[in-house]
């Protein structure tokens, strides 16, 4: 596919602006694109092309092709690379399609060893309709009833991705120990077939060459396309949201485009950068009316930031060779909440995609290479991941420049600690003698979450259960800004069904 999007407007005034078009932007649009709407879609990357380098590791992990090359400042005052990704389709481009619905006790206030998650405005039961549409959407594939902790549901959209066999028997070596393992909720297009998902070892943080992994440009942004009222602008920063004179009204966006820059009118407008950027776009808007950022009265914009507890685990055995290619199928939630194996929660395991000898060498690059290449080829690779509370501490700010400045400390910690230590105990029973682990700590930018709260108090949230600001009438924040607490399950799909949740809602009350 040839690179697409215009490279300025080609209006002055539409009926909405989305700016992103990841998960949240690139869904909404695909919801609002047969409204007839006039909508614009501005997104400051562009389209990732399709090449070779896709499915590089070197390209990837060495190179660091894809990522961006702006530097934040970090809690420590140095500058650093955040993983995030400027295109078309933003960070799903990259995401390993692992699309989990909440727990339903997500949504309620939940106790942690580290402190008290917040409960949501809203429930399982209001967001479950969304969520059947958002699987639909986003080709999910899965088995329902075997999760002790999923929700009422109907049975997934299609059947789940079979397990490679060196899997199938790490499953059922878990069953032994009173674990149960069950298939990861996936989204990939037609695997396993002709002209489909390919099932390759290229799928965690690679973009996918043949279009085939179920990201937010392939679901979203390409089918709103196709309706002549939506149009695509690339290489397009946003720089404010502009108001009226008294701030009640959000009346458009100045955005910098390859020619110069445009101020550019809408009805409505829908803020959907990822919960890092959102934070700064607001900020950035301050005005007479907004002097601490836009519909900021609460002073919680850019607050509460929050991204999961992540700790890789790689199993290796030196004498068995892991021959699997695609063994990202398993997950384990028997740790998710309070019970049989503790007493509070702890998070989750799922299997992750194949580790490449130079995705190790990133991290301890003096290691020849052939040996991190034998290493890898006899590991079986995890993910544990465990809910970060909010703080108000942790924040997303302006630096000086109008950069961005990221003060962030985990909360929780011990329960990952925990969780961390009773898999590799698990992984060690399962006959693995060496488990190694790796952590992003206060540096972690995926899943990023929880910097414009949704809530019913205007005074403790910025948002409402629509994701409508309470201070601006006809603006949205449509990202992972919007979530409470963060959980402990991928935000992929929560973000997608609440895009769709709210799409229902602005063409109810005609603000879209």
């Amino acid at each position: 596919m040839q690179p697409w999007g215009n490279r300025a407007p080609r209006a002055a005034s539409y009926d909405l602006i989305i700016i992103g078009t990841g998960a949240g932007g690139g869904t909404l649009a695909r919801a609002l694109a047969p409204s007839g709407a006039r909508i614009l879609l501005l997104e400051r990357g562009n389209v990732l092309p399709e090449e070779p380098e896709n499915w590089s590791p070197h390209a990837v992990w060495r190179d660091l092709r894809y990522r961006t090359t702006e530097t934040w400042i970090g809690t420590d005052g140095q500058p650093f690379r955040p993983y995030t990704h400027y295109v078309v389709g933003g960070n799903t481009k990259f995401w390993g399609s692992v699309l989990f619905r909440l727990r339903p006790s997500d949504f309620g206030e939940v106790e942690h060893p580290g402190g008290r998650s917040p409960a949501w405005p809203i429930t399982y039961e209001d967001l479950a309709p969304f969520y059947d549409e958002a699987e639909q959407l986003y080709h999910v594939r899965g088995a329902a009833g075997l999760d002790p902790t999923e929700g009422p549901r109907a049975p997934f959209p299609h059947p789940p991705v079979p397990h490679a066999p060196n899997m199938q028997q790490v499953a059922a070596q878990l069953a032994t120990l009173r674990l149960t393992p069950f298939p990861l909720p996936l989204g990939l297009i037609d695997p396993g077939t002709p002209g489909g998902c390919q099932l390759c070892n290229t799928c965690n943080s690679f973009p996918c060459r043949i279009r085939k992994k179920a990201d937010a440009e392939t679901c979203g942004v390409i089918p709103a396309l196709a309706h002549a009222d939506v149009e695509l602008v690339t290489g397009a920063y946003v720089e404010r949201v502009l108001t009226s004179p008294d701030g009640r009204v959000a009346t458009g966006v100045e955005v910098r485009c390859e020619d110069g820059r445009h101020v550019v009118h809408a009805g409505t407008v829908v803020v959907a950068c990822g919960a890092v950027n959102s934070a700064a776009l607001l900020l950035r808007s301050a005005s007479g009316a907004h002097p601490a950022g836009l519909a900021n009265r609460s002073g919680l914009v850019g607050a509460r930031y929050m991204a999961h507890h992540a700790t890789m685990l790689q199993a290796f055995h030196p004498g068995r060779r892991n021959d699997d290619v695609f063994q990202k199928t398993l997950a384990v939630n028997d740790f998710y909440t309070a019970g049989t194996h503790g007493p509070l929660p702890l998070g989750q395991v799922q299997s992750q995609g194949r580790t490449h000898g130079i995705m190790a060498k990133s991290v301890v690059p003096w290691i020849p290479q052939p040996l991190y290449d034998w290493w890898v080829a006899r590991g079986v690779d995890w993910l544990a991941m465990t809910e970060d509370l909010p703080s108000a501490q942790n924040r997303v700010r302006l630096t000086p420049t109008g950069g961005i400045h990221l003060d962030y400390t985990p909360v929780n910690g011990d329960a990952h600690r925990q969780l961390v230590q009773r898999f590799t105990r698990t992984l060690k029973d399962l006959g693995y003698p060496i488990v190694m682990t790796y952590s992003h700590r206060t540096r972690n930018t995926t899943h990023q979450c929880g910097t414009a709260v949704f809530g019913d108090d205007p005074a403790r949230s910025v948002l409402d259960p629509y994701c409508r600001t309470h201070d601006v009438a006809n603006l949205f924040v449509v990202d992972a800004s919007f979530f409470p607490s963060s959980a402990a399950v991928n935000p992929g799909l929560t973000i997608a069904a609440q895009a769709l949740r709210t799409a229902q809602h602005m063409r109810a009350t005609g603000l879209a």
